[in-house]
């Protein structure tokens, strides 16, 4: 049973709890469900349109209002029926069976805990870079989410006057992100103490509602801290002490990437106190449940930290908690634990902490083993489609498939969308288009405006773009791996693409390199000098502070979503997935999830799925078939209409992506496979009374 007891949110006592109906509004607004479900879009709408049209942050836009607005919206009768048939609906959503509770009735696994360092859900939560936080309400899996609440979070981006980054570090408000403290029976914060050498870091637990699921975070700015030590969070190690305090028992632990490794180790020390076993049974015992995922193909992409700092942070927490040598620690990360200058690899921790990712780069811890037999799987990720679909896409696949089939399973959903008309298909991605040029105008003159830029460069971004041409987005981190210069190898045939007067193309650009790429930092102020260039600007803008919220409005309404990482880097490619839902093309580098996904009739794809080294040439090779593919077929399929002015071609490719892709790479598919591949049998494997078929 957990310990825990849910007290009002700080802010409670300066807000009119005393109105009427302003705690279903606070009920709604706390709960990040809301960030998804556009049913409650209007509420927000009505209380202040421009801060919600920014913010999109239920919880600031109620903190917010002035008290007489609020009275005012809930003394209307329509309004406070509306609020309370959400908050109805939300309540009988947590009460309801879901797609875990009707496929295993009888399932004895009671709790999976997913460890993560970032959670991408909402704007409203800026704790994510990239983000890859599975949403599991929809579905019913009994999860909880333990992470970091990030006092800066990932940093906000500005562009100068002559287009070279600028890295702003905002404070978040923990009273402004629609998160509550955790507190125990006695009302006192839950607090935990992690001992290091010579001090103590305290963390304070925070508590985010996610529709069924419950998001642990916690956090360093403790008054008990040190001032140094107010700004860091420690390892989330000390997650596993937060659900102990909780009185939660997870029979499976899902660590996402090799930052969440020493989880496994504290796992480990739970047991040792609970039975008296030595460190090497306990975690023989508990890797069982253990499940552990990477998401790079390279072992570039792994966390390796110099031996003195695991020994000086973990020799005594080794020795004294675990019973074991630091020699013993250091092995378990290292492929020679022989080796003292090896460094210490988090992923091979977490690999060693865990039951049976890409198996190559783990053959060095299998030296004996054949490729294909080395302990390691896979779930292709997927995304949480109603997160980033439009209201008008939500309203469209509603349409087709129903609310329940189309908000729970994914079962006939390639179906039902293919029965909708070129007609319907065609002006609901017409009205998405318009929609996005509006946004881009709105959002480019406020960033102008913002940079200093003159008042006529001001006013003429709020004209530029026309919502009936064919519109490329490019939107990511700016690695250079990810080669966001590919379409400027030959600018001349650029221009001349984007500019035709018969078939224009305009193109969005959107995107961050880390403060420290002064590389990635290099190809932003490529791509703003070549906007400057006489003919470019009407037809290429670049957003600033690419966020969650940007990305929704650009996977919402491009017609063509372009991808160029060079092969084999990348290691999700989740963006290319969101415009699925929405009927947007991609046209990628046939690399990560887009090398299962190809299909000639769905998208566009560019290389030849083989790995070519970095070097020059072959990046030239790719971008003249870059230039060709837009040149010889996306752009005339796009321009290419029928006596009713609906290029047919294109709406048949629209319909075959959406049927085909939207329902492959849901989250919901890949949180099915995670459930049905290694939750249940984990959990059969520490009880050996469970056995389950294919749910997936």
């Amino acid at each position: 049973m957990s310990k825990q007891k849910r007290v009002s949110h700080p802010l409670y006592n300066l807000l009119p709890m005393e109105i009427e109906g302003f705690d279903s509004l606070a009920e709604l607004a706390l709960d990040m469900r809301s960030s998804w479900n556009h049913a409650t879009d209007e509420v927000w709408r009505q209380l202040d349109s421009e801060l919600w049209e920014i913010t999109q942050n239920p919880w600031v836009v109620l903190q917010t209002v002035a008290r007489d607005r609020i009275e005012s919206v809930l003394a209307d009768p329509v309004f406070r029926k509306n609020i309370d048939d959400l908050v109805r609906t939300r309540r009988q959503l947590l009460e309801s069976t879901a797609w875990f509770q009707q496929t295993c009735p009888q399932s004895p696994l009671n709790c999976v805990a997913y460890f993560n360092m970032e959670f991408m859900l909402s704007e409203a939560l800026p704790i994510y870079s990239g983000g890859l936080g599975n949403v599991a309400s929809d579905l019913g899996v009994p999860v909880v989410g333990v992470g970091l609440l990030y006092q800066q979070g990932y940093f906000r981006q500005a562009l100068d006057k002559d287009g070279a980054q600028q890295a702003l570090f905002p404070y978040n408000d923990p009273g402004q992100l629609p998160v509550t403290p955790l507190r125990q029976e006695n009302g006192e914060w839950l607090r935990l103490e992690i001992a290091l050498p010579g001090y103590s870091v305290w963390l304070r637990a925070w508590v985010a509602q996610v529709g069924r699921v419950k998001l642990y975070l916690l956090d360093s700015n403790d008054a008990a801290n040190f001032p140094a030590h107010r700004g860091i969070t420690s390892e989330l190690y000390g997650g596993w002490r937060l659900l102990s305090a909780l009185g939660i028992q997870p029979e499976v632990c899902h660590l996402n990437k090799g930052h969440t490794a020493f989880a496994v180790l504290e796992r480990a020390r739970s047991f040792m106190l609970d039975s008296g076993q030595s460190f090497e049974v306990a975690l023989a015992v508990t890797r069982a449940g253990n499940h552990f995922t990477a998401h790079t193909s390279v072992a570039a992409g792994f966390d390796r930290f110099a031996p003195v700092l695991i020994e000086q942070f973990l020799g005594a927490y080794a020795e004294q908690k675990l019973g074991i040598t630091r020699y013993d620690l250091l092995s378990l990360g290292r492929q020679n634990p022989d080796d003292p200058a090896e460094l210490f690899n988090m992923d091979y921790l977490a690999i060693r902490g865990s039951g049976a990712v890409s198996r190559h780069i783990f053959l060095p811890l299998f030296p004996q083993w054949p490729q294909d037999e080395v302990p390691v799987g896979h779930v292709t990720n997927g995304v949480h489609m109603p997160s980033w679909d439009s209201a008008q896409a939500d309203d469209l696949w509603t349409e087709a498939c129903g609310k329940d089939r189309w908000l729970g399973s994914t079962e006939n959903l390639e179906h039902n969308i293919r029965r909708i008309s070129d007609v319907r298909l065609w002006q609901f991605r017409s009205d998405a288009g318009k929609s996005l040029v509006e946004y881009a105008r709105e959002r480019l003159s406020r960033q102008l405006a913002a940079s200093g830029a003159f008042a006529e460069a001001v006013e003429e971004a709020k004209h530029l773009f026309e919502p009936n041409t064919l519109t490329l987005g490019f939107a990511r981190r700016f690695a250079t791996y990810k080669r966001s210069n590919l379409l400027l190898h030959d600018p001349g045939r650029l221009l001349r693409l984007l500019s035709n007067s018969e078939r224009p193309v305009q193109l969005i650009i959107a995107g961050k390199a880390h403060p420290d790429d002064q590389a990635g930092q290099a190809l932003i102020q490529e791509w703003t000098h070549f906007i400057r260039r006489s003919g470019a600007r009407s037809h290429v803008i670049f957003l600033s502070d690419y966020d969650m919220l940007l990305t929704e409005r650009l996977v919402q309404g491009v017609d063509v979503w372009l991808n160029t990482p060079r092969r084999p880097w990348e290691a999700c490619g989740t963006s290319g997935m969101k415009v699925l839902v929405n009927g947007g093309l991609n046209l990628s580098e046939l690399d990560s999830w887009r090398a299962e996904a190809c299909a000639p009739e769905a998208g566009w794809a560019l290389g030849d799925g083989l790995e070519h080294g970095d070097g020059p040439d072959r990046d030239a090779i790719e971008a003249e078939a870059l230039y060709n593919l837009l040149e010889h077929e996306v752009i005339p399929e796009f321009y290419n209409r029928d006596e009713n002015n609906i290029p047919r071609a294109w709406v048949a490719r629209m319909r075959e992506s959406m049927a085909r892709l939207t329902p492959q790479f849901s989250s919901k598919r890949a949180v099915r496979e995670y459930t049905g591949q290694y939750y249940l049998p984990a959990k059969a494997q520490q009880t050996g009374k469970w056995s389950i078929g294919s749910i997936a």
